[in-house]
């Protein structure tokens, strides 16, 4: 039985490339070019490349705007 502390865990600030390309459903190369054309925003921590969970919901939500 886990603890009641071990099971609630904060939400993850930021991904791996992997975990951001399996959360939209889209492959690996897919979103190097979404970071290479800035559509999808990312930190460096040393030489780890992290996309922001928020950078993810904000690049769904402008493909679900509608065009101007």
């Amino acid at each position: 039985m886990t603890s009641t502390n071990e099971s609630i865990r904060p939400p993850r600030l930021l991904r791996t490339v992997i975990e951001a390309a399996d959360e939209l459903r889209v492959g690996r190369s897919t979103i190097y070019e979404l970071i290479r054309t800035k559509q999808l925003e990312t930190v460096k921590i040393g030489r780890c490349t992290r996309v922001p969970a928020a950078s993810i919901t904000a690049f769904v939500a402008h493909l679900r705007s509608p065009a101007e």
